[in-house]
């Protein structure tokens, strides 16, 4: 297994874990999310790949893409209420269904924290969807903790 930063020829494979993760966005908040996988969500791994801002991380068992991770580098500017801020956000993050619990998913972590600290980050945040308990159970156990929380009321 190996930790790399995605190349070109990587995406079409990124997508199928895309589509994946879109899946269960889908099933888990049908009014928030689109179902299927139309030609502008596949898209946008390219624009993600040429942006600078942003790297894609993959996991790579033997040739074949089983994990992916969006990173993005974002810079909130200090405004009446908050200091500024510069962190590391994972946007996109994703094992295969057919090779979660190898500890894929937490060697990318390792790999992404690494990285990050290497490039002077001191702070890596992410967002998941609360309905998304496996999720969360992984993260939490990989040293995330919850710092801010959305609410909703549906009416």
């Amino acid at each position: 297994m190996e930790i790399r930063f995605a190349r070109e020829s990587d995406l079409d494979a990124v997508n199928v874990l895309r589509k994946q993760v879109n899946d269960l966005h889908v099933a888990g908040k049908p009014e928030v999310f689109r179902p299927g996988f139309p030609d502008a969500l596949r898209d946008y791994v390219r624009v993600i790949f040429a942006d600078p801002a942003q790297r894609i991380v993959v996991s790579d068992d033997g040739g074949s893409v089983c994990g992916f991770a969006v990173l993005h580098h974002i810079v909130k500017p200090e405004n009446p209420f908050m200091y500024a801020r510069d962190f590391l956000d994972i946007d996109e993050f994703c094992v295969d269904e057919g090779h979660r619990r190898r500890g894929i998913a937490s060697a990318m972590i390792g790999f992404i924290r690494d990285w990050a600290k290497e490039n002077g980050f001191t702070r890596i945040e992410l967002n998941m969807w609360e309905f998304n308990r496996d999720a969360l159970a992984f993260y939490e156990a990989a040293g995330f903790t919850t710092y801010r929380r959305y609410m909703e009321m549906m009416l």
